[in-house]
Protein backbone atom coordinates (compact mmCIF):
# COMPACT_ATOMS: atom_id res chain seq x y z
CA UNK A 1 0.00 0.00 0.00
CA UNK A 2 1.31 3.46 -0.88
CA UNK A 3 2.73 5.49 1.94
CA UNK A 4 0.62 8.62 2.11
CA UNK A 5 2.27 10.17 5.17
CA UNK A 6 2.96 13.90 4.91
CA UNK A 7 6.26 15.60 5.60
CA UNK A 8 5.30 18.92 7.20
CA UNK A 9 7.24 22.15 7.43
CA UNK A 10 5.56 22.94 10.76
CA UNK A 11 3.12 21.29 13.20
CA UNK A 12 -0.15 21.28 11.25
CA UNK A 13 -3.67 20.61 12.56
CA UNK A 14 -5.35 17.72 10.71
CA UNK A 15 -8.26 20.00 9.79
CA UNK A 16 -5.96 21.72 7.29
CA UNK A 17 -6.10 18.66 5.03
CA UNK A 18 -9.90 18.64 4.73
CA UNK A 19 -11.96 18.05 1.59
CA UNK A 20 -12.19 21.80 1.00
CA UNK A 21 -8.65 22.32 -0.24
CA UNK A 22 -8.83 19.13 -2.32
CA UNK A 23 -12.14 20.16 -3.90
CA UNK A 24 -10.92 23.63 -4.85
CA UNK A 25 -7.70 22.21 -6.28
CA UNK A 26 -9.56 19.53 -8.26
CA UNK A 27 -11.93 22.03 -9.86
CA UNK A 28 -9.04 24.23 -10.96
CA UNK A 29 -6.96 21.35 -12.27
CA UNK A 30 -9.96 19.93 -14.14
CA UNK A 31 -8.83 22.25 -16.94
CA UNK A 32 -6.21 19.61 -17.70
CA UNK A 33 -8.93 17.11 -18.67
CA UNK A 34 -9.50 19.28 -21.74
CA UNK A 35 -5.78 19.20 -22.58
CA UNK A 36 -5.48 15.45 -22.13
CA UNK A 37 -8.59 14.76 -24.16
CA UNK A 38 -7.41 16.87 -27.07
CA UNK A 39 -3.98 15.26 -27.18
CA UNK A 40 -5.60 11.81 -27.25
CA UNK A 41 -8.46 12.22 -29.71
CA UNK A 42 -7.30 14.60 -32.42
CA UNK A 43 -4.53 12.58 -34.09
CA UNK A 44 -6.70 9.49 -34.49
CA UNK A 45 -9.88 11.37 -35.42
CA UNK A 46 -8.30 13.16 -38.35
CA UNK A 47 -6.80 9.88 -39.56
CA UNK A 48 -10.26 8.24 -39.87
CA UNK A 49 -11.38 7.55 -43.43
CA UNK A 50 -14.73 9.16 -42.62
CA UNK A 51 -12.98 12.45 -41.73
CA UNK A 52 -10.84 12.34 -44.85
CA UNK A 53 -13.90 11.62 -47.00
CA UNK A 54 -15.87 14.45 -45.39
CA UNK A 55 -13.25 17.07 -46.23
CA UNK A 56 -11.87 15.61 -49.47
CA UNK A 57 -8.50 14.64 -48.03
CA UNK A 58 -8.38 11.28 -49.79
CA UNK A 59 -7.45 13.09 -52.97
CA UNK A 60 -4.41 14.74 -51.40
CA UNK A 61 -0.84 13.52 -51.81
CA UNK A 62 1.02 12.12 -48.80
CA UNK A 63 2.96 15.37 -48.44
CA UNK A 64 -0.17 17.51 -48.62
CA UNK A 65 -1.99 15.26 -46.15
CA UNK A 66 0.90 15.43 -43.67
CA UNK A 67 0.85 19.22 -43.91
CA UNK A 68 -2.92 19.44 -43.36
CA UNK A 69 -2.80 17.06 -40.40
CA UNK A 70 0.09 18.99 -38.89
CA UNK A 71 -1.82 22.25 -39.34
CA UNK A 72 -4.98 20.92 -37.67
CA UNK A 73 -2.99 19.67 -34.69
CA UNK A 74 -0.62 22.62 -34.37
CA UNK A 75 -3.24 25.39 -34.67
CA UNK A 76 -4.33 24.33 -31.21
CA UNK A 77 -0.80 24.72 -29.81
CA UNK A 78 -0.48 28.11 -31.46
CA UNK A 79 -3.66 29.21 -29.68
CA UNK A 80 -2.33 27.77 -26.42
CA UNK A 81 0.87 29.80 -26.77
CA UNK A 82 -0.97 33.10 -27.06
CA UNK A 83 -3.56 32.04 -24.47
CA UNK A 84 -0.80 31.41 -21.94
CA UNK A 85 0.52 34.93 -22.55
CA UNK A 86 -2.98 36.42 -22.22
CA UNK A 87 -3.28 34.46 -18.98
CA UNK A 88 -1.03 37.01 -17.30
CA UNK A 89 -3.32 40.07 -17.68
CA UNK A 90 -6.36 37.86 -17.08
CA UNK A 91 -4.91 36.55 -13.82
CA UNK A 92 -3.75 40.01 -12.79
CA UNK A 93 -7.00 41.88 -13.41
CA UNK A 94 -9.68 39.20 -12.99
CA UNK A 95 -7.96 36.92 -10.51
CA UNK A 96 -7.45 33.17 -10.61
CA UNK A 97 -11.07 32.15 -10.07
CA UNK A 98 -12.76 34.27 -12.72
CA UNK A 99 -9.86 33.68 -15.08
CA UNK A 100 -10.76 29.98 -14.98
CA UNK A 101 -14.45 30.83 -15.48
CA UNK A 102 -13.53 32.77 -18.62
CA UNK A 103 -11.27 29.96 -19.86
CA UNK A 104 -14.11 27.45 -19.52
CA UNK A 105 -16.52 29.68 -21.45
CA UNK A 106 -14.06 30.30 -24.30
CA UNK A 107 -13.26 26.60 -24.54
CA UNK A 108 -16.95 25.72 -24.94
CA UNK A 109 -17.20 28.29 -27.74
CA UNK A 110 -14.23 26.77 -29.58
CA UNK A 111 -15.50 23.23 -29.14
CA UNK A 112 -18.91 24.27 -30.51
CA UNK A 113 -17.26 25.76 -33.60
CA UNK A 114 -15.45 22.49 -34.33
CA UNK A 115 -18.63 20.49 -33.79
CA UNK A 116 -20.39 22.60 -36.42
CA UNK A 117 -17.88 21.68 -39.14
CA UNK A 118 -18.95 19.69 -42.20
CA UNK A 119 -18.15 19.27 -45.87
CA UNK A 120 -20.10 22.47 -46.61
CA UNK A 121 -18.05 24.59 -44.19
CA UNK A 122 -14.69 23.04 -45.02
CA UNK A 123 -11.74 22.84 -42.65
CA UNK A 124 -11.69 26.59 -41.94
CA UNK A 125 -14.13 26.36 -39.04
CA UNK A 126 -12.09 23.53 -37.52
CA UNK A 127 -8.92 25.62 -37.78
CA UNK A 128 -10.73 28.53 -36.11
CA UNK A 129 -12.23 26.35 -33.37
CA UNK A 130 -8.83 24.79 -32.68
CA UNK A 131 -7.30 28.24 -32.17
CA UNK A 132 -10.14 29.31 -29.85
CA UNK A 133 -9.93 26.23 -27.61
CA UNK A 134 -6.17 26.71 -27.62
CA UNK A 135 -6.55 30.24 -26.27
CA UNK A 136 -8.67 28.88 -23.41
CA UNK A 137 -6.31 26.05 -22.61
CA UNK A 138 -3.27 28.33 -22.69
CA UNK A 139 -4.85 30.67 -20.14
CA UNK A 140 -6.00 27.77 -17.96
CA UNK A 141 -2.57 26.12 -18.06
CA UNK A 142 -1.21 29.38 -16.67
CA UNK A 143 -3.81 30.01 -13.98
CA UNK A 144 -4.63 26.55 -12.63
CA UNK A 145 -1.14 25.61 -11.34
CA UNK A 146 -0.71 29.07 -9.80
CA UNK A 147 -4.05 28.89 -8.04
CA UNK A 148 -3.34 25.45 -6.58
CA UNK A 149 0.18 26.40 -5.48
CA UNK A 150 -1.23 29.44 -3.67
CA UNK A 151 -3.98 27.60 -1.77
CA UNK A 152 -2.04 24.41 -0.95
CA UNK A 153 -0.47 23.60 2.44
CA UNK A 154 3.27 22.96 1.83
CA UNK A 155 3.13 19.29 2.83
CA UNK A 156 0.66 18.42 0.05
CA UNK A 157 1.46 21.14 -2.47
CA UNK A 158 3.06 18.70 -4.88
CA UNK A 159 0.13 16.33 -4.53
CA UNK A 160 -2.46 19.04 -5.19
CA UNK A 161 -0.66 20.54 -8.16
CA UNK A 162 -0.18 16.95 -9.29
CA UNK A 163 -3.95 16.64 -9.64
CA UNK A 164 -3.41 18.70 -12.79
CA UNK A 165 -1.43 15.78 -14.18
CA UNK A 166 -4.02 13.25 -13.00
CA UNK A 167 -6.79 15.15 -14.77
CA UNK A 168 -4.62 15.37 -17.88
CA UNK A 169 -4.32 11.59 -17.95
CA UNK A 170 -8.02 11.06 -17.25
CA UNK A 171 -8.79 13.18 -20.30
CA UNK A 172 -6.25 11.22 -22.30
CA UNK A 173 -7.74 7.85 -21.42
CA UNK A 174 -11.24 9.07 -22.29
CA UNK A 175 -9.99 10.41 -25.63
CA UNK A 176 -8.16 7.21 -26.58
CA UNK A 177 -11.08 4.92 -25.77
CA UNK A 178 -13.77 7.13 -27.32
CA UNK A 179 -11.85 6.88 -30.58
CA UNK A 180 -11.69 3.12 -30.19
CA UNK A 181 -15.42 2.98 -29.42
CA UNK A 182 -16.57 5.04 -32.40
CA UNK A 183 -14.31 3.05 -34.72
CA UNK A 184 -15.71 -0.24 -33.42
CA UNK A 185 -19.40 0.66 -33.14
CA UNK A 186 -20.09 3.49 -35.61
CA UNK A 187 -19.61 2.93 -39.30
CA UNK A 188 -17.77 5.42 -41.52
CA UNK A 189 -19.99 8.50 -41.55
CA UNK A 190 -20.24 12.11 -40.50
CA UNK A 191 -21.27 10.95 -37.03
CA UNK A 192 -18.21 8.71 -36.61
CA UNK A 193 -15.65 11.50 -36.51
CA UNK A 194 -18.03 14.13 -35.06
CA UNK A 195 -18.66 12.30 -31.76
CA UNK A 196 -15.08 12.69 -30.55
CA UNK A 197 -15.10 16.41 -31.43
CA UNK A 198 -18.41 16.96 -29.63
CA UNK A 199 -17.26 15.34 -26.38
CA UNK A 200 -14.97 18.34 -25.86
CA UNK A 201 -18.05 20.28 -24.76
CA UNK A 202 -18.35 18.18 -21.59
CA UNK A 203 -15.07 19.03 -19.78
CA UNK A 204 -15.26 22.63 -20.96
CA UNK A 205 -18.76 23.03 -19.55
CA UNK A 206 -17.81 21.37 -16.27
CA UNK A 207 -14.83 23.70 -15.80
CA UNK A 208 -17.01 26.73 -16.53
CA UNK A 209 -19.68 25.72 -14.00
CA UNK A 210 -17.28 24.35 -11.38
CA UNK A 211 -15.15 27.47 -11.29
CA UNK A 212 -18.07 29.40 -9.77
CA UNK A 213 -17.92 27.06 -6.75
CA UNK A 214 -14.30 27.68 -5.71
CA UNK A 215 -12.95 30.54 -3.59
CA UNK A 216 -10.40 33.07 -4.77
CA UNK A 217 -6.77 32.59 -3.77
CA UNK A 218 -6.04 34.32 -0.43
CA UNK A 219 -2.60 35.34 -1.67
CA UNK A 220 -4.13 37.05 -4.68
CA UNK A 221 -6.66 38.89 -2.50
CA UNK A 222 -3.88 40.22 -0.24
CA UNK A 223 -2.16 41.68 -3.31
CA UNK A 224 -5.43 43.55 -3.97
CA UNK A 225 -5.62 44.82 -0.35
CA UNK A 226 -8.68 42.69 0.32
CA UNK A 227 -7.18 41.27 3.48
CA UNK A 228 -10.52 40.61 5.15
CA UNK A 229 -11.69 38.47 2.23
CA UNK A 230 -8.28 36.81 2.12
CA UNK A 231 -8.45 35.83 5.80
CA UNK A 232 -11.98 34.51 5.37
CA UNK A 233 -10.98 32.39 2.36
CA UNK A 234 -7.86 31.07 4.10
CA UNK A 235 -9.91 30.13 7.13
CA UNK A 236 -12.36 28.31 4.86
CA UNK A 237 -9.66 26.45 2.95
CA UNK A 238 -7.83 25.39 6.12
CA UNK A 239 -11.09 24.46 7.88
CA UNK A 240 -10.02 26.43 10.96
CA UNK A 241 -11.35 29.57 12.69
CA UNK A 242 -9.66 32.80 11.66
CA UNK A 243 -8.10 33.23 15.13
CA UNK A 244 -6.53 29.75 15.19
CA UNK A 245 -2.73 29.97 15.76
CA UNK A 246 -2.00 28.15 12.50
CA UNK A 247 -4.15 30.61 10.52
CA UNK A 248 -2.68 33.63 12.32
CA UNK A 249 0.86 32.49 11.57
CA UNK A 250 0.22 31.58 7.91
CA UNK A 251 -1.74 34.76 7.23
CA UNK A 252 0.91 36.96 8.81
CA UNK A 253 3.56 35.24 6.68
CA UNK A 254 1.50 35.93 3.56
CA UNK A 255 1.05 39.58 4.47
CA UNK A 256 4.74 40.00 5.23
CA UNK A 257 5.74 38.27 2.00
CA UNK A 258 3.40 40.42 -0.10
CA UNK A 259 4.61 43.61 1.60
CA UNK A 260 8.23 42.63 0.94
CA UNK A 261 7.49 41.69 -2.65
CA UNK A 262 5.70 44.97 -3.28
CA UNK A 263 8.79 46.85 -2.11
CA UNK A 264 10.74 44.93 -4.73
CA UNK A 265 8.28 44.93 -7.65
CA UNK A 266 6.33 48.12 -7.16
CA UNK A 267 2.63 48.41 -7.92
CA UNK A 268 0.93 48.01 -11.24
CA UNK A 269 0.60 45.58 -14.10
CA UNK A 270 4.17 46.11 -15.34
CA UNK A 271 5.79 45.88 -11.91
CA UNK A 272 6.42 42.11 -11.98
CA UNK A 273 7.74 42.30 -15.55
CA UNK A 274 10.20 45.05 -14.64
CA UNK A 275 11.25 43.13 -11.55
CA UNK A 276 12.05 39.95 -13.45
CA UNK A 277 14.04 41.59 -16.20
CA UNK A 278 15.91 43.85 -13.76
CA UNK A 279 17.08 40.90 -11.65
CA UNK A 280 19.68 38.59 -13.19
CA UNK A 281 18.87 35.82 -10.73
CA UNK A 282 15.18 35.88 -11.58
CA UNK A 283 15.99 35.82 -15.28
CA UNK A 284 18.16 32.75 -14.69
CA UNK A 285 15.36 31.11 -12.72
CA UNK A 286 12.88 31.90 -15.48
CA UNK A 287 15.18 30.35 -18.08
CA UNK A 288 15.54 27.31 -15.84
CA UNK A 289 11.76 26.91 -15.64
CA UNK A 290 11.34 27.40 -19.39
CA UNK A 291 14.04 24.82 -20.06
CA UNK A 292 12.14 22.19 -18.08
CA UNK A 293 9.38 22.30 -20.68
CA UNK A 294 11.93 22.14 -23.46
CA UNK A 295 13.37 18.98 -21.92
CA UNK A 296 9.87 17.60 -21.35
CA UNK A 297 9.10 17.89 -25.06
CA UNK A 298 12.55 16.49 -25.83
CA UNK A 299 11.37 13.16 -24.43
CA UNK A 300 9.12 12.80 -27.48
CA UNK A 301 5.91 12.78 -25.47
CA UNK A 302 3.93 15.10 -27.72
CA UNK A 303 5.06 13.34 -30.87
CA UNK A 304 3.57 10.18 -29.33
CA UNK A 305 0.42 11.85 -27.99
CA UNK A 306 -0.59 13.57 -31.20
CA UNK A 307 0.66 11.04 -33.74
CA UNK A 308 0.27 7.68 -32.02
CA UNK A 309 -0.90 5.92 -35.23
CA UNK A 310 2.34 7.03 -36.92
CA UNK A 311 4.40 5.92 -33.93
CA UNK A 312 2.91 2.43 -33.83
CA UNK A 313 3.12 2.04 -37.58
CA UNK A 314 6.85 2.73 -37.36
CA UNK A 315 7.34 -0.30 -35.09
CA UNK A 316 5.16 -2.59 -37.15
CA UNK A 317 1.65 -2.21 -35.67
CA UNK A 318 -0.78 -2.19 -38.59
CA UNK A 319 -4.57 -1.95 -38.78
CA UNK A 320 -6.58 0.91 -37.27
CA UNK A 321 -8.25 -1.18 -34.56
CA UNK A 322 -4.98 -2.76 -33.43
CA UNK A 323 -3.28 0.63 -33.36
CA UNK A 324 -6.17 2.16 -31.40
CA UNK A 325 -6.15 -0.69 -28.89
CA UNK A 326 -2.40 -0.34 -28.39
CA UNK A 327 -2.84 3.40 -27.92
CA UNK A 328 -5.66 2.84 -25.40
CA UNK A 329 -3.43 0.60 -23.32
CA UNK A 330 -0.78 3.33 -23.45
CA UNK A 331 -3.35 5.79 -22.04
CA UNK A 332 -4.26 3.45 -19.17
CA UNK A 333 -0.60 2.99 -18.23
CA UNK A 334 -0.16 6.76 -18.16
CA UNK A 335 -3.20 7.15 -15.89
CA UNK A 336 -2.03 4.50 -13.41
CA UNK A 337 1.46 6.00 -13.31
CA UNK A 338 -0.01 9.47 -12.78
CA UNK A 339 -1.90 8.21 -9.74
CA UNK A 340 1.29 6.70 -8.27
CA UNK A 341 3.09 9.98 -8.93
CA UNK A 342 0.31 12.01 -7.35
CA UNK A 343 -0.25 9.89 -4.24
CA UNK A 344 3.34 9.09 -3.37
CA UNK A 345 6.24 9.94 -5.64
CA UNK A 346 6.11 13.72 -6.09
CA UNK A 347 6.04 14.64 -2.39
CA UNK A 348 7.97 11.65 -1.02
CA UNK A 349 10.73 10.97 -3.53
CA UNK A 350 11.02 14.58 -4.66
CA UNK A 351 11.29 16.42 -7.97
CA UNK A 352 14.98 16.05 -8.87
CA UNK A 353 15.25 12.25 -8.47
CA UNK A 354 12.06 11.71 -10.44
CA UNK A 355 13.26 13.71 -13.42
CA UNK A 356 16.69 12.04 -13.54
CA UNK A 357 15.29 8.52 -13.15
CA UNK A 358 12.59 9.11 -15.75
CA UNK A 359 15.00 10.48 -18.34
CA UNK A 360 17.53 7.68 -17.79
CA UNK A 361 15.03 4.85 -18.15
CA UNK A 362 13.23 6.56 -21.03
CA UNK A 363 16.48 7.02 -22.97
CA UNK A 364 17.34 3.31 -22.73
CA UNK A 365 13.86 2.39 -24.01
CA UNK A 366 14.07 4.81 -26.95
CA UNK A 367 17.54 3.54 -27.91
CA UNK A 368 16.16 -0.01 -27.97
CA UNK A 369 13.24 0.97 -30.23
CA UNK A 370 15.63 2.77 -32.60
CA UNK A 371 17.90 -0.28 -32.75
CA UNK A 372 14.97 -2.59 -33.50
CA UNK A 373 13.67 -0.39 -36.33
CA UNK A 374 17.16 0.01 -37.82
CA UNK A 375 17.75 -3.76 -37.87
CA UNK A 376 14.29 -5.19 -38.60
CA UNK A 377 12.76 -2.41 -40.75
CA UNK A 378 9.22 -3.34 -39.62
CA UNK A 379 7.47 -0.66 -41.69
CA UNK A 380 8.82 -2.27 -44.86
CA UNK A 381 7.68 -5.75 -43.90
CA UNK A 382 4.92 -7.27 -46.01
CA UNK A 383 3.61 -9.46 -43.21
CA UNK A 384 0.55 -8.41 -41.31
CA UNK A 385 1.55 -9.86 -37.94
CA UNK A 386 4.02 -8.58 -35.36
CA UNK A 387 6.95 -10.89 -34.71
CA UNK A 388 8.83 -11.39 -31.43
CA UNK A 389 11.09 -8.43 -32.15
CA UNK A 390 8.09 -6.21 -32.80
CA UNK A 391 6.47 -7.29 -29.55
CA UNK A 392 9.69 -6.46 -27.70
CA UNK A 393 9.63 -3.00 -29.30
CA UNK A 394 6.05 -2.50 -28.13
CA UNK A 395 7.15 -3.64 -24.67
CA UNK A 396 10.03 -1.11 -24.79
CA UNK A 397 7.51 1.58 -25.69
CA UNK A 398 5.38 0.69 -22.68
CA UNK A 399 8.51 0.64 -20.48
CA UNK A 400 9.29 4.14 -21.77
CA UNK A 401 5.76 5.11 -20.68
CA UNK A 402 6.37 3.65 -17.21
CA UNK A 403 9.47 5.81 -16.84
CA UNK A 404 8.07 8.98 -18.40
CA UNK A 405 4.55 9.19 -16.97
CA UNK A 406 5.34 9.29 -13.22
CA UNK A 407 8.27 11.67 -13.74
CA UNK A 408 8.39 14.16 -16.59
CA UNK A 409 4.69 14.33 -17.39
CA UNK A 410 3.64 16.46 -14.42
CA UNK A 411 6.75 17.39 -12.43
CA UNK A 412 7.75 20.44 -14.56
CA UNK A 413 4.31 21.95 -13.92
CA UNK A 414 4.74 21.48 -10.15
CA UNK A 415 8.19 23.06 -10.12
CA UNK A 416 7.13 25.91 -12.40
CA UNK A 417 4.20 26.78 -10.14
CA UNK A 418 6.22 26.88 -6.94
CA UNK A 419 9.72 28.17 -7.75
CA UNK A 420 8.93 31.90 -8.03
CA UNK A 421 7.96 34.53 -5.44
CA UNK A 422 4.35 35.69 -5.30
CA UNK A 423 4.92 39.13 -6.79
CA UNK A 424 6.13 37.77 -10.14
CA UNK A 425 4.49 34.32 -10.20
CA UNK A 426 1.60 35.16 -12.54
CA UNK A 427 3.99 36.63 -15.10
CA UNK A 428 6.59 33.86 -14.84
CA UNK A 429 3.94 31.16 -15.02
CA UNK A 430 2.61 32.81 -18.19
CA UNK A 431 6.11 32.64 -19.67
CA UNK A 432 6.57 28.98 -18.76
CA UNK A 433 3.13 27.91 -19.92
CA UNK A 434 3.71 29.78 -23.19
CA UNK A 435 7.09 28.09 -23.60
CA UNK A 436 5.49 24.69 -23.07
CA UNK A 437 3.02 25.35 -25.85
CA UNK A 438 5.71 26.79 -28.10
CA UNK A 439 7.80 23.62 -27.80
CA UNK A 440 4.68 21.47 -28.17
CA UNK A 441 3.76 23.42 -31.31
CA UNK A 442 7.17 22.79 -32.84
CA UNK A 443 6.99 19.07 -32.11
CA UNK A 444 3.39 18.74 -33.31
CA UNK A 445 4.03 20.76 -36.45
CA UNK A 446 7.12 18.89 -37.61
CA UNK A 447 6.71 15.32 -36.32
CA UNK A 448 5.25 13.98 -39.61
CA UNK A 449 8.14 15.48 -41.54
CA UNK A 450 10.67 14.15 -39.02
CA UNK A 451 9.41 10.59 -39.41
CA UNK A 452 9.40 10.92 -43.18
CA UNK A 453 13.01 12.14 -43.23
CA UNK A 454 14.68 10.46 -40.22
CA UNK A 455 12.87 7.14 -39.69
CA UNK A 456 14.47 5.46 -36.64
CA UNK A 457 16.67 8.54 -36.20
CA UNK A 458 13.68 10.22 -34.51
CA UNK A 459 14.02 7.79 -31.59
CA UNK A 460 17.79 8.30 -31.42
CA UNK A 461 17.20 12.04 -31.36
CA UNK A 462 14.76 11.95 -28.43
CA UNK A 463 16.83 9.38 -26.50
CA UNK A 464 19.99 11.48 -26.76
CA UNK A 465 18.15 14.58 -25.57
CA UNK A 466 16.91 12.65 -22.52
CA UNK A 467 20.50 11.75 -21.62
CA UNK A 468 21.44 15.44 -21.83
CA UNK A 469 18.52 16.36 -19.55
CA UNK A 470 19.90 14.16 -16.72
CA UNK A 471 23.11 16.23 -16.64
CA UNK A 472 21.11 19.45 -16.81
CA UNK A 473 18.87 18.52 -13.88
CA UNK A 474 21.71 17.36 -11.65
CA UNK A 475 23.80 20.50 -12.00
CA UNK A 476 21.14 23.22 -12.28
CA UNK A 477 17.83 22.30 -10.61
CA UNK A 478 17.42 22.35 -6.80
CA UNK A 479 14.87 20.18 -4.98
CA UNK A 480 11.70 22.08 -4.01
CA UNK A 481 9.60 19.55 -2.07
CA UNK A 482 8.23 20.66 1.32
CA UNK A 483 9.82 24.12 1.04
CA UNK A 484 7.22 26.88 1.77
CA UNK A 485 6.63 29.30 -1.09
CA UNK A 486 7.81 32.15 1.14
CA UNK A 487 11.27 30.49 1.47
CA UNK A 488 11.69 29.43 -2.15
CA UNK A 489 14.24 32.18 -2.85
CA UNK A 490 16.70 30.54 -0.44
CA UNK A 491 16.93 27.48 -2.71
CA UNK A 492 18.43 29.70 -5.40
CA UNK A 493 20.73 31.75 -3.14
CA UNK A 494 24.42 32.06 -3.95
CA UNK A 495 25.55 30.19 -0.82
CA UNK A 496 23.98 26.88 -1.86
CA UNK A 497 24.32 24.55 -4.83
CA UNK A 498 21.44 22.78 -6.61
CA UNK A 499 22.50 19.37 -5.31
CA UNK A 500 22.61 20.46 -1.63
CA UNK A 501 20.24 23.46 -1.51
CA UNK A 502 17.24 21.52 -0.24
CA UNK A 503 19.06 19.97 2.73
CA UNK A 504 20.49 23.32 3.79
CA UNK A 505 17.18 25.21 3.52
CA UNK A 506 15.29 22.52 5.44
CA UNK A 507 17.97 22.64 8.17
CA UNK A 508 17.57 26.42 8.41
CA UNK A 509 13.81 26.04 8.70
CA UNK A 510 14.21 23.64 11.61
CA UNK A 511 16.68 26.00 13.31
CA UNK A 512 14.23 28.91 12.92
CA UNK A 513 11.38 26.86 14.34
CA UNK A 514 13.49 25.78 17.33
CA UNK A 515 14.58 29.37 17.91
CA UNK A 516 10.97 30.53 17.78
CA UNK A 517 9.92 27.87 20.29
CA UNK A 518 12.73 28.88 22.63
CA UNK A 519 11.75 32.52 22.23
CA UNK A 520 8.17 31.75 23.16
CA UNK A 521 9.33 29.84 26.23
CA UNK A 522 11.50 32.77 27.28
CA UNK A 523 8.87 35.41 26.61
CA UNK A 524 6.10 33.49 28.36
CA UNK A 525 7.46 33.61 31.93
CA UNK A 526 8.78 37.16 31.52
CA UNK A 527 5.33 38.35 30.52
CA UNK A 528 3.84 36.61 33.51
CA UNK A 529 6.39 38.27 35.84
CA UNK A 530 5.68 41.66 34.31
CA UNK A 531 1.96 41.33 34.76
CA UNK A 532 2.46 40.13 38.35
CA UNK A 533 4.63 43.18 39.08
CA UNK A 534 2.05 45.41 37.50
CA UNK A 535 -0.61 43.89 39.72
CA UNK A 536 1.52 44.57 42.80
CA UNK A 537 1.96 48.19 41.71
CA UNK A 538 -1.79 48.54 41.31
CA UNK A 539 -2.37 47.11 44.78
Amino acid sequence: MAKLARIEDRPTPPEVYSWRVYFNAFVATFAAVMIGYDSAFIGTSISLDSFKEEFGLNEKSATELNTINANIVSMYQAGCFFGAIFGYPIGYFLGRKFGLVLAGAVFVLGAALQTGASSSTGLGIIYGGRVVVGLAIGAASNLAPIYVAEIAPPAIRGRLIGMYELCWQIGGVVGFWINYGVTEHIGPSHKQWLVAFAVQLVPGGLLFLGSFLIVESPRFLITRDRNGDALRNLSYLRNLPSDAPYIVQEFSEMEAAVAHERSLAGAGFLGPIRTVFADRKLIQRLLLGVSLFMWQNATGINAINYYSPTIFKSIGISGSNTSLLTTGVYGIIKLVCAMAWLLYLVDQLGRRPLLMIGASGGAVSMYYIAAYIAIANPSGSSGGSVDAGGRSAVAAFYIWTLFYSPTWNGTPWVIGAEMFPQHVRTFTQACMAASNWLFTFLVARFTPQMFAAMDYGVYLFFASLMVCSVVFIFFLLPETKQVPLEMMDELFASDVRPWNAHAKVIARMKDHMQAAEVGQMVRGPSMEVKSEEERKEVV
